[in-house]
């Protein structure tokens, strides 16, 4: 029960359902979520933890507003974590596990196809998703998990950019298609290159907004 709860209110703050900067009180999330005030001060201490949650004295906690220079940060972050995880995927990953790779990847085609940039995206996050799970390195998908969860309200922005789709698509399938035939240097290579350009992209669109 505690644990769905905490699940709910931490996918209301990634979702942006919780907006940036939005107030938390406990009396409301208590109730809105079923359990007791210790159980929520539980969860908004976990969620500060995890960079989602500001608290402060006297002030109660806040959803953490994440500025445009911290997005360009955790994107670098995550580029050295997930370059780990696609070379530890072209070692671990299952036939099975490659097969559905190619199967969002070809869904990601005919998104991009039909100009559904933003159905698109949401395959782009479960590919990403998949080559961590196939990584078998737990603390890199822990790590990554927290960190995009923090950019969230970014996450449509890069896709959006004209032109970017169409590299993006091109990135991902280098990924895939180092993963598949094992060759670990080219997968670790392609992820860096794919998140190096996406904070290239953050950047350049920072600068212009």
């Amino acid at each position: 029960m505690a644990r769905t709860a905490f699940d709910r209110l931490w996918s209301q703050i990634v979702t942006g359902e919780l907006m940036p900067n939005e107030r938390l009180v406990e009396t409301d999330l208590a109730a809105q979520l079923g359990v007791g005030r210790a159980a929520v001060r539980t969860f908004l201490t976990r969620l500060e933890q995890e960079g989602l949650v500001v608290r402060e004295p006297n002030r109660g906690a806040r959803v953490r507003l994440v500025t445009e220079a911290e997005a360009v940060e955790i994107t670098q972050t995550r580029m050295v974590l997930e370059a780990l995880a696609a070379r530890e995927a072209a070692g671990h990953a299952t036939r099975d596990e490659v097969a559905e790779m190619r199967a969002i990847l070809a869904e990601m085609g005919e998104r991009l196809s039909a100009g559904e940039l933003l159905l698109y995206s949401d395959g782009n996050a479960r590919l990403h998703a998949l080559i961590l799970r196939a990584s078998r390195h737990a603390t890199a998908a822990r790590l990554v998990s927290g960190l995009k969860a923090q950019t969230v309200r970014f996450q449509y922005r890069t896709v959006l950019v004209p032109g970017r789709p169409q590299h993006s698509y091109a990135e991902h399938t280098a990924i895939v298609d180092a993963i598949d035939t094992g060759d670990a240097d080219a997968a670790e290579a392609a992820m860096r290159h794919h998140l190096f350009h996406v904070t290239t992209t953050l950047r350049e669109s920072r600068a212009q907004s």
